[in-house]
This record gives structure tokens, C-alpha cells and sequence, in this order.
């Protein structure tokens, strides 16, 4: 029998894990589910237990995909997760604080102004091609160094979700190079390497990690991870890398033009580009092999977002919610929201904002509020789309991954309000299925270009509808601009601040 490939992804939500043959048939699946597991301790901050959580999850699942493969031997292992992430560990890999999330943690905005006034907004894009957002590590580090310099004192090496699993697994210290990427402003994308001035003029004298593209195999287990998770000691471990990189890894998103969305707790595009593009309301990334460059972009909430809902209206079954949604015409009668609940990534990059619902009226009902949440992250979707299809990168083919795809009703609003037709795999099993495809290429059973993908659904818009969405769509994108004043005047009550003069 052939061996087998194990592949774990870290979700916000939940962890998962597949085994897989090299031919991509799923042998077994495993979940652990964890909707509580994210800590909100302040508006704007987002932090997870690495070592309860990521690590935790990492060994219940491979001790339950080992037990499943039965005795055949796993060639290959790689794990994905949610990043960046800054993970501060002490010289022993205990973490040293909660790990700080990515852009969906927006403490470090006075830091983001001054690297970005330190360094030159111009010089960064050139450095890095991306503005430092919520979205980088290197203000996240300053912050901690400057509010809690003993914990910043404590600490001996930093990771990302992945890479601090690897290193619980082969004890190499070692960062994929796409996540070194988002690691803004600390990695060169074009040299492929650490800008050393910037790197130790923010991280001080905690080392850098060594750089290995994904696939590539930068260790084996060791013997305390197979007492751990019951992996035999010398098992290969790739790099690995961010989850939204491996989904769309496996479902084949890897020729200039090629889009994918992740329709997930929040949305996130992957573009791959024909040439390194440089956008200061994107995020430009290594992508996960050598000779790949990817736009990126990512909304704060989404599938979150419809989960509050389902919990405001008393926990009614999700089917249900998407049953009098449908039966809602499209516009929702008149009702907009700006899906800003958590501040807001791309297009507008502020933590500050915070969600609006205009035209309330007492006859609007909670299907009316949930197709106004799918209809404004559908909004949201069409402003970014409309960033990333440029003249020089086209998008020429856009895939649809990740749960909110299941059941129809949000894809097909999407595809009305944006004018695009969306692809959907048959399976989408998600970022492990690329782990696992990822060791495959990483231990020489797969060739580096398969593709396991079974193509599935196509979503066609509704040209009946456009008029209204179109309409719709210049009302969103004048609805921020016209409150942001207030928004942010209740950003600040809501962080406990006195309100600034708004005149």
C-alpha cells in the first residue's frame, strides 16, 4: 500500500487534519472544533493559547489520523495556520504571552504610523511591496516590546502559527517564506531574504528564523514529538505556511490570474500574479514556491459575522436563517450594512470602524438582516475585486473555497453583486488537503505541479438584478465616508476613552 500524507491546518474556529494517498484520496479526516478558543481582552485585540490550542490540536489530531492510517507509513507531514501571527517564546518554546493574531488584532496602530513615518511610506513599499498595516508582525513586536518589555525580555525566538508547530515537531527554528513576506517590514520580497537594518532595528537581538520555501522539507520528528502525538521519530515536516496559501494550493490557484476566495470567519483573496506587483492598498507576498508572487487582501469579518446574527436572533438553525434570506428580494428591501464589526482590512485599513445598518424600518425582519449581512460582505468583496483586476494582472479565473460556499445563497449574492462568475471544487476540504499535498511535493511522491482538484459548481450573476446591486453599491461605498466621523467618536467610548471634539 502507499504511504500516506498527513496535512494539519490551525483555523480560527477549529483545526483539521487529513490523510491522504499521493493520488489525493481522502483515507481519513479529523476535526477539533473550538469556536471559544480566540480571546477578544480589549476592542481590537485578538490573541490565542498557542501551546493549549494550536499545539493541543496538533497532537489530538495526529494521534488520531496515525491510529486511522493503521499501521501504513506516513511519508510526509505539513501543517498550515491562521498568520501572521507573532508568537514570543522563551528559550525553552514556552510562549511567553497569548499569541497576537493577525490583522484582525489592531492594537499596534501607533506603531503601524511610526515605522511607516520612521521608515518612509515609499521605501517600505519598495522594500516590501506593502504598506505596514494591521496586518504585519513588525509593529505587533514593537508593541510588546514597548507596553510589556518584560515579557519582551523573556522572549528568545518568534513564530507564526505553523512555524511554532514545526518547531514543537522537528525543534528547527524556521519560517516559510511567504509568511516572512507578511512579516512587513522585516523580509526583502524581491531579495528573497531578511532586510537585516529594519529586521534588527524592530526585533532587537531575537534571532530570525531560517527561511525554507513551503513544501520543502526542513525537518523530522523528533523523539519527544512521537511520545506527543504518536508520529514515528524521523517523519519528514515541511515549512508549511499560512492557511489561506494552502487552500489555495489545493485547489490548483497557482497560474497568473488564477483568484481565490475564501469564504471563511473571515474573507480572504489570494491573486497570483504574472510579475511582483506593488498596490498600497494590498498585500504583495511571496507565494509558496520559488517562482510565485501573489496579490492578497482580507475583510475583518465575515462568516463571524452571520454567526453573531444566528446568535442575536436566539441560535435559530443556520438553515433556516438562509431560508428567509432567500426569500428576501435582492436588496433586502432597502436595508444596508456596513460590515465593519471588528474594524475593517481592505480596501480602507481602520481599525476604527465599526458596523452601521441603515434603512431599518419596522417592518424588516431577521431574514431581511441576515441578506443585508451577505449582500454587505458582498459590497465589500466588489470593492476589492475591483483593486485586484488591473490591466497589467487580470483576474481570469476566480475560485470559490472555504464553508460559507455550501448551500448556494451567498455565493450566488456575491456573483450578482459582483458581475463574476465563481468556480466551486466539488470537495473543498481546505487548507490541510493542501498541507497534505504540500508534504507530497515536499517528500518526492508528488510532482509539484498536481493538481487534486475535482471541479464542481460554476456560479453565473443574475443579470436581472444588477440595476439593484449596482445602485446599492454606490450607497455602500459613500455610506463609510459619510459616518466615519461618528463611527470613530463610538470607536473611542467603546475602548473607554472621552470622546475628541467632533467639530
Amino acid at each position: 500500500m502507499d504511504p500516506l500524507l498527513l496535512g494539519i491546518d490551525l483555523g480560527t474556529g477549529s483545526s483539521k487534519g487529513v490523510l491522504t494517498d499521493p493520488a489525493g484520496r481522502v483515507v481519513a479526516t479529523a476535526v477539533r472544533p473550538r469556536p471559544r478558543s480566540m480571546s477578544m481582552p480589549r476592542p481590537g485585540w485578538a490573541e490565542v493559547d498557542a501551546e493549549a490550542v494550536w499545539w493541543g490540536d496538533v497532537v489530538a489530531i495526529a494521534r488520531e489520523l496515525v491510529d486511522a492510517a493503521g499501521g501504513t507509513p506516513i511519508a510526509g507531514v505539513c501543517v498550515s495556520g491562521v498568520g501572521p501571527c507573532l508568537v514570543l517564546c522563551d528559550a525553552d518554546d514556552v510562549p511567553v504571552r497569548p499569541a497576537i493574531l493577525y490583522g484582525i488584532d489592531m492594537r499596534a496602530t501607533a506603531e503601524i504610523d511610526e515605522l511607516t513615518q520612521r521608515y518612509g511610506a515609499e521605501a517600505v513599499l519598495d522594500r516590501s511591496a506593502t504598506p505596514i498595516t494591521t496586518q504585519a508582525v513588525g509593529p505587533k513586536a514593537l508593541w510588546v516590546r514597548r507596553h510589556e518589555p518584560a515579557v519582551w525580555a523573556r522572549a528568545a525566538r518568534w513564530y507564526n502559527s505553523s512555524s511554532y508547530v514545526v518547531r514543537k515537531l522537528t525543534g528547527e527554528y524556521v519560517l516559510d517564506h511567504h509568511t516572512a513576506s507578511q512579516s512587513v517590514p522585516l523580509y526583502d520580497i524581491e531579495a528573497r531574504r531578511w532586510h537585516q537594518p529594519w529586521y534588527d532595528d524592530i526585533m532587537g537581538d531575537l534571532p530570525a528564523p531560517r527561511l525554507a520555501w513551503s513544501a520543502e522539507v526542513v525537518g523530522t520528528v523528533t523523539a519527544a514529538a512521537a511520545e506527543a502525538t504518536g508520529l514515528p521519530v524521523g517523519t519528514p515536516v515541511c515549512a508549511g505556511t499560512v492557511d489561506a496559501w494552502a487552500e489555495s494550493f489545493s485547489v490548483g490557484v497557482r497560474h497568473p490570474g488564477d483568484l481565490m476566495l475564501m469564504y471563511g470567519s473571515t474573507m480572504f483573496f489570494v491573486q497570483v500574479l504574472r510579475d511582483l506587483a506593488r498596490h498600497p492598498q494590498l498585500w504583495n507576498t511571496a507565494g509558496v514556491g520559488p517562482d510565485a508572487y501573489c496579490l492578497a487582501a482580507g475583510m475583518s469579518t465575515s462568516g463571524s459575522l452571520t454567526g453573531w446574527v444566528q446568535e442575536l436572533v436566539g441560535e435559530v438553525p443556520f438553515e433556516t436563517l438562509v431560508a428567509e434570506a432567500a426569500r428576501v428580494p435582492a436588496g433586502a428591501d432597502g436595508l444596508l450594512l456596513l460590515p465593519y464589526f471588528a474594524g475593517e482590512r481592505t480596501p480602507i485599513f481602520d481599525p476604527h470602524a465599526r458596523g452601521v445598518v441603515a434603512g431599518l424600518t419596522l417592518r424588516h425582519g431577521r431574514g431581511h438582516l441576515f441578506r443585508a449581512v451577505y449582500e454587505g460582505i458582498a459590497f465589500g468583496i466588489r470593492q476589492i475585486l475591483e483593486l485586484l483586476d488591473t490591466e497589467t494582472n487580470p483576474v481570469r479565473r476566480l475560485v470559490a473555497v472555504g464553508g460559507g460556499t455550501q448551500g448556494g445563497l451567498w455565493t450566488q449574492i456575491v456573483s450578482d453583486v459582483t458581475g463574476r462568475v465563481q468556480e466551486v471544487p466539488e470537495v473543498t476540504i481546505g487548507a490541510s488537503y493542501g498541507d497534505a499535498l504540500m508534504a507530497g511535493v515536499g517528500v518526492g511522491l508528488v510532482p509539484p505541479d498536481t493538481d487534486w482538484t475535482v471541479p464542481g459548481v460554476t456560479v453565473t450573476p443574475d443579470p436581472t438584478v444588477r440595476d439593484t446591486y449596482d445602485l446599492l453599491f454606490e450607497q455602500y461605498t459613500s455610506l463609510y465616508r459619510d459616518t466615519r466621523a461618528q463611527v470613530h467618536t463610538l470607536a473611542r467610548l467603546q475602548s473607554g476613552n472621552a470622546p475628541a471634539d467632533s467639530h
